[in-house]
């Protein structure tokens, strides 16, 4: 995630603000801006509107309200076109169930997930993937429903139809270790749950939808395989396959072609992300060798569309860079995986299909039809 800067009085400014620490202005996001801005009250004295707190009267004149989810439960930091009848913002729309907010901690729970959701959706927007600004009161991109295990009736984490489905259990450190450690999984984090499902979902936009169902089948597999009994199968061999790493990016890609592509697609936007982070902060990383330093700098302002093999050459020393940073803190690995040349031919697939010209994603004739991934993750081993 970029950093931003308060446009009143410069401080940095974090994705997450809602209040300026230097000078006091108040802050929102501005999704058609992708930008975290000061704001202050519009001038003539209407309730709840705001415009951006800058002397340029062209930037002035659009005027926003804060998200519903802001001003009733301090869980949104968005801002909402003033034209727009939709109480909440282009991300809180999305979400369709919440969990209970009267059970003890939901509302807390419910909230560290927005806050992911709100990141992936940041990234989803600059890759081009969501709209920031869909017609008046219409939402884009995936649905979501968090929810909250019952008596005999167990959540499970899963995308059908472009609905993504979350338990809010994973918003839980020690319940998401637990898991972690029982499914043996070196990474599992809100945000990477939310990128994951929504690989997904952009399978059917992109793949099933796109007509590219057989250049995925050459870089990925038969996705048509039965997908219970593949992932009964993975389960009952233990999570993993040997020499997973040489075609995979982690073990639970190699249970269908399904979960390649979302393993692949959620560390597609890992890169990105964290590239962003990285040039945001104007990042030069010296990695020492025998005879010659590799120095990388972080390109700066990062742009997504940059050729793949550049945001390889970028990205390798980056995550060095953090890893040793983490082991220095007594932590693990932030980045606890290494790319082989398989995986990395995933992730230019992945790349590709993303900044691939719209034109060229037209279906063709006589293009194989597959049906539109329904998928659930998180069952323990059987």
């Amino acid at each position: 995630m970029k950093i931003f800067r308060c446009d009143h009085c410069g401080q940095a400014l974090f994705f997450e603000n809602v209040r300026c620490l230097h000078c006091g202005s108040d802050l929102a996001f501005l999704p058609d801006r992708l930008a975290l801005c000061a704001v202050e009250p519009v001038p003539d004295g209407v309730p709840g509107i705001w415009q951006r707190k800058t002397g340029r009267a062209s930037l002035a004149r659009a005027r926003y309200r804060l998200c519903h989810n802001h001003g009733t439960w301090q869980a949104c930091n968005f801002a909402v076109p003033e034209h727009d009848p939709n109480p909440l913002c282009v991300s809180c729309r999305q979400t369709r169930v919440l969990p209970d907010l009267s059970v003890p901690d939901n509302q807390q729970r419910w909230y560290r997930i927005e806050l992911a959701k709100r990141r992936l959706f940041f990234t989803l927007a600059r890759l081009g993937l969501v709209r920031t600004d869909p017609p008046p009161g219409e939402r884009d991109g995936p649905v979501y429903e968090f929810l909250a295990d019952l008596p005999g009736q167990k959540v499970l984490t899963g995308h059908c139809n472009g609905l993504i489905t979350l338990n809010v259990a994973e918003a839980d450190d020690a319940e998401r270790v637990k898991r972690r450690v029982e499914l043996h999984e070196p990474y599992r984090t809100l945000l990477g749950h939310l990128r994951h499902e929504s690989g997904h979902y952009y399978w059917d936009r992109l793949i099933q939808e796109g007509g590219r169902v057989a250049a995925f089948r050459e870089v990925f597999g038969d996705e048509s395989v039965d997908y219970a009994q593949a992932l009964a199968a993975h389960y009952a061999r233990g999570g993993t396959l040997p020499n997973w790493q040489e075609q995979h990016v982690s073990a639970y890609a190699t249970a269908h072609p399904w979960e390649d592509w979302a393993e692949t697609w959620a560390h597609y936007l890992h890169m990105v992300d964290l590239l962003e982070t990285a040039a945001s902060y104007g990042t030069r990383v010296v990695v020492p060798g025998n005879g010659e330093d590799i120095v990388d700098e972080v390109d700066s302002p990062f742009e997504p569309q940059t050729d793949f093999d550049h945001l390889v050459e970028q990205w390798v020393p980056v995550t060095l860079l953090v890893n040793s940073l983490n082991r220095s803190l007594g932590q693990e690995d932030a980045y606890p995986f290494a790319l082989s040349a398989g995986a990395l031919r995933k992730l230019r697939f992945v790349h590709d299909v993303i900044h691939e010209p719209a034109a060229a994603a037209r279906p063709q004739a006589g293009q194989p039809v597959s049906a539109p991934a329904c998928v659930t993750e998180g069952v323990s081993p059987p």
